[in-house]
């Protein structure tokens, strides 16, 4: 099948701004990589979340995208939601340059992250560590800052 590839162009409610570009190798992890500018320095929780939809704008996304009804968890935990990718570092320009590889978001299948949406967090995602009433759900995360629908890249 060759690879499927996706983008998803982020906005937010102030000047948050990005794309990101989804590359996914028959049978392989999926490559997320790209750029989000607009963000306050530090780290941001980034996920995707269950729903393509903006009509609210990014709190109409639903929760984190969970097929496998886990707990939330760091990208590299055993027990996490799919959708759990950590955080994104925006350096002192409140740019985040974006490039991780995951195996639970495919970009086909019964658990395809096509027509999800990607979110980025005010606050740090505290990998469900945090001792928070939230920690177990969110990761603590914070107001939803942006988010972008993930579609099918063309091939051009």
């Amino acid at each position: 099948m060759g690879s499927v590839k996706a983008v998803a162009l982020i906005t937010g409610d102030s000047k948050v701004r990005g794309s990101l570009h989804f590359v996914q190798d028959t049978s392989g992890p999926t490559q997320v990589k790209g750029r989000i500018t607009g963000l306050s320095p530090g780290l941001h929780g980034f996920h995707i979340h269950a729903l393509g939809d903006t009509s609210n704008g990014c709190n109409s996304t639903g929760p984190h995208f969970n097929p496998l009804k886990k707990d939330h968890g760091a990208p590299s935990d055993k027990e996490r939601h799919a959708g759990d990718l950590g955080n994104v570092v925006a350096g002192p320009d409140g740019v985040a340059e974006v490039s991780l590889k995951d195996w639970q978001i495919p970009l086909s299948g019964p658990h395809s992250i096509l027509g999800r949406a990607v979110v980025v967090h005010a606050d740090p995602d505290d990998l469900g560590k945090g001792g928070h009433e939230l920690s177990k759900t969110t990761g603590n995360a914070g107001a939803r800052v942006g988010c972008g629908i993930i579609g099918l890249k063309s091939s051009v």
